[in-house]
């Protein structure tokens, strides 16, 4: 096993094709194809799957390439710092549901390293998608929400994946209006005063069961309501429609102004809110800093 056949993992994980990879890293397709056929006839296992439409990682390729990362990575910086006399390249990917308070730690996270190189990635993404990003190392953390409704489901996916769930903070659901919503000035609200509105969830793609919803009470029948992408459009329809959308009540008004306000539901369930990461695996620096900056900004905001 090589030093360069771990960085060929790497590179045909990201690519998903192995013609991809191959250009990316200047050599030939079938000296590409070689050089991981033989490192996985020397580990005797499969790491990637072959099809006509590209490749994908094997639940043991999965776990071979956590380890192939954490190798390249740590090269990476030891080559920076010694050989080239530079600093290394800060990298650091995140994926989660919609939540304004994770763009603020990310906002204070970027800050923080501004000054030196840095490759950062913050995914807005889908329940199952989030899962499916820190198991494959796409993300070396995800945010999402557990409740006593999607508690049993989320978590034997995330045992399944070999992560485990921290938990930030336990939140009592808030239903998110514009200002000019006839709700705004109520101290509180039940799912009956939300009927005449438009309720707006986010969308789950062919991952669409109730348990994915980001939104709790998704089974409760609504007469109005919208499904949307990414939480611009949402914040948009929910000021231009008088909808609105249920959530963990953190607002943050440097993001989002001050024209939406956040109102207590009426109900028993809870959100419990935190990230997950891959079982036995150390956070590396920086996740450990966003973390911080996440639990720093949730319990100077959150009502």
């Amino acid at each position: 096993m090589t030093l360069q056949q771990l960085r060929y993992v790497v590179e045909v994980s990201r690519n998903g094709s192995i013609s991809r990879a191959a250009q990316n890293l200047f050599v030939t397709q079938p000296s590409l194809s070689k050089a991981i056929s033989d490192l996985e006839t020397e580990m005797g296992i499969t790491i990637f799957q072959r099809t006509n439409r590209g490749v994908t990682l094997t639940e043991e390729g999965t776990r071979f390439l956590s380890y192939a990362r954490q190798v390249t990575e740590q090269v990476g910086i030891l080559e920076q710092t010694y050989k080239y006399g530079t600093p290394a390249r800060r990298v650091f990917a995140v994926s989660s549901q919609h939540y304004a308070f994770v763009v603020n730690a990310f906002v204070e996270l970027v800050k923080e390293y501004g000054r030196e190189k840095y490759e950062f990635t913050l995914r807005e993404s889908r329940t199952y998608d989030i899962i499916e990003d820190v198991r494959l190392g796409r993300s070396e953390l995800g945010v999402l929400y557990l409740s006593h409704y999607n508690r049993d489901v989320i978590q034997r996916l995330i045992r399944n994946a070999d992560l485990e769930f921290h938990s930030i903070f336990v939140a009592q659901p808030h239903v998110f209006v514009s200002r000019d919503n006839p709700l705004s000035e109520r101290e509180s609200v039940t799912l009956a005063d939300l009927k005449p509105y438009p309720r707006l969830s986010f969308e789950q793609g062919i991952n669409n069961a109730f348990y994915f919803s980001e939104e709790i009470y998704s089974t409760e029948e609504s007469p109005k309501s919208i499904n949307v992408t990414d939480r611009a459009t949402l914040f948009n329809l929910l000021i231009g429609l008088n909808g609105y959308t249920i959530s963990s009540g953190v607002l943050s008004v440097d993001l989002n102004g001050d024209s939406i306000v956040s109102i207590p539901l009426s109900c028993d369930e809870e959100m419990e809110i935190g990230y997950i990461v891959e079982s036995g695996r150390p956070m590396g620096e920086l996740a450990k800093s966003y973390v911080e900056h996440l639990n720093r900004y949730i319990w100077e905001n959150k009502g």
